[in-house]
């Protein structure tokens, strides 16, 4: 078997940029080089403020690249900033599941920005181009057979351009809009400490996942559209959007892998109909300039950070029943084409709080999250998904930057998909036939910060009802579920 080779062509994509932009790199260099650096703001002189060595101090820099011989500091004086990061893991099923064995998966992804202020052209813009390089191969449909990936970057193989928008401040910094390609996971629906677990409903949860064409706008796709984002007084924030309601470019051509249908991400489809979100963020005592906007007590969360959220997403698409075909008989008769419903809907609710830090100071802080989603059950394979945990950051003396959690994730099939499942079994005449019904997802997990550039995470998985009690493939009489699955995964996070 071939074996895939690492991200080479990612990390060539880095150099050519590089080389491409040294022309702008050595005229700042040259217009820069009779500037008395104590006439520059503070930020400027800590960009000129260079290492004797490339390597200087290289273990305790917050890239392990660090300046690239003058690069990024000439680059971020143009208003151009470089990024490149790499995440690596493997995830093993050491038992039940639908096989045992275990994958690799890796993700590379090279940003570009440009800040049009510090470029000299205009002030408030912003440009942004993200692109990806998935390696390894999938694990979680071959090894769990889960609803919830154990995964959250394992995608079909491929290089991609991810994101490529333009934002622009209005009104000061109060408005601003978006525009281009996006992926909604960046900014709606997020949870930030539901961010720490490997797995992917923790990130982009399973409604959407489920239920929108392709699992939506969000990755390791994106979507055309615009993203208008307001700051109402102090404390409140909306975002509301319109984007293409299908990624790909018909997913019904490919629906069992529609990654295919848009494998580089220069599709920029247009169909599928429009997806509107909308979301209201309420923020309290958040940082303001590094510090609490009032004083941190040690009981209780009346001074402590949180971020609540509502939000819904709409499809103005028709959509097909589950279980229906338009004369009322059960598709699993496979008489005639499915009932179709006006379009699609979820409503979903979003929680993030500090409940407690010893001292003000203190770098150890216990958090909690939580976010529920709910959609009609007629038209979407699942109809309600809830995720919650906690995690403690600085869990032990000296381990500042460390991060230690407990998560769950909830899944229930809607009701149609499940009376499917009934209506299969009958029409084959096997009674037995398993009937979707749940699935819950309990997930551990350390992140170890071995430098400010890198980061080991080990993790450990359990599912129970996998799948929502779906049929095993291994089994040819079609009664036996899959079983509850053990996982487990060591990743690492290198930003360059």
């Amino acid at each position: 078997m071939k074996r895939y080779a690492p991200p080479r062509r990612l990390l060539a994509c880095a150099v050519a940029s590089s080389l491409l932009l040294a022309g702008l790199a050595r005229a700042a260099d040259s217009a820069d080089a009779d500037v008395n650096p104590a006439d520059l703001p503070e930020a400027d002189q800590a960009i000129k403020a260079k290492p004797d060595s490339q390597w200087t101090g290289w273990w305790n820099r917050s890239t392990l690249l660090g300046d690239m011989g003058g690069l990024r500091s000439a680059l971020g004086r143009a208003g151009v900033t470089l990024g490149l990061t790499e995440s690596s893991e493997y995830l093993r099923n050491v038992s039940g599941g639908a096989q045992y064995g275990g994958a690799y998966q890796g993700l590379a992804t090279l940003t570009l920005g440009l800040d049009t202020q510090r470029a000299g052209l205009w002030n408030g813009g912003s440009f942004n181009v993200s692109v990806l390089d998935i390696h390894g191969k999938p694990f979680s449909a071959d090894h769990v057979g889960s609803i919830q990936s154990a995964s959250g970057i394992e995608a079909d193989r491929a290089t991609r351009l991810w994101e490529a928008w333009f934002q622009q401040q209005l009104n000061g910094e109060r408005l601003d809009v978006k525009i281009g390609q996006q992926s909604l996971d960046q900014e709606f629906m997020v949870t930030q400490y539901g961010g720490a677990f490997i797995g992917t409903m923790f990130g982009w949860p399973a409604v959407p996942s489920a239920d929108l064409p392709a699992g939506g706008p969000a990755y390791p796709l994106s979507g055309l559209g615009a993203r208008l984002r307001g700051k109402i007084g102090d404390n409140f924030t909306w975002l509301g959007g319109a984007f293409a309601g299908d990624p790909t470019s018909d997913v019904s051509q490919n629906p069992d892998d529609p990654q295919q249908l848009n494998k580089h991400g220069t599709t920029f489809s247009r169909h599928g109909g429009t997806l509107f979100i909308g979301e209201l963020q309420y923020g309290r005592n958040l940082p303001s300039n590094g510090a609490l906007e009032t004083p941190c007590p040690l009981n209780g969360i009346g001074g402590l950070p949180g971020t609540y959220k509502i939000g819904f997403w709409y499809l103005n698409q028709k959509t097909a029943d589950t279980r229906w075909d338009v004369n009322g008989q059960p598709l699993a008769l496979n008489l005639a084409n499915p009932q179709l419903h006006n379009g699609n809907y979820s409503v979903y609710a979003v929680a993030d709080q500090t409940v407690w830090r010893p001292a003000e100071d203190s770098t150890r802080t216990l958090n909690v999250f939580t976010r529920v989603m709910g959609a009609p059950g007629d038209r979407n394979l699942v109809s309600f998904s809830a995720n919650a945990g906690v995690t403690l950051t600085a869990p032990f003396a000296g381990r500042d930057n460390d991060t230690v959690g407990l998560a769950f994730g909830y899944v229930k099939v809607g009701n149609h998909a499940a009376g499917n499942d009934a209506d299969t079994g009958i029409a084959n005449g096997n009674l037995a036939y398993p009937v979707r019904g749940d699935e819950t997802q309990v997930e551990a997990t350390y992140i170890y910060q071995l430098t400010p550039w890198w980061q080991w995470q080990a993790d450990v998985q359990y599912v129970r009802n996998v799948g929502a009690g779906v049929v095993s493939p291994n089994d040819p009489t079609q009664t036996q579920r899959i079983p509850n699955s053990w996982v487990v995964g060591l990743k690492t996070n290198i930003t360059f």
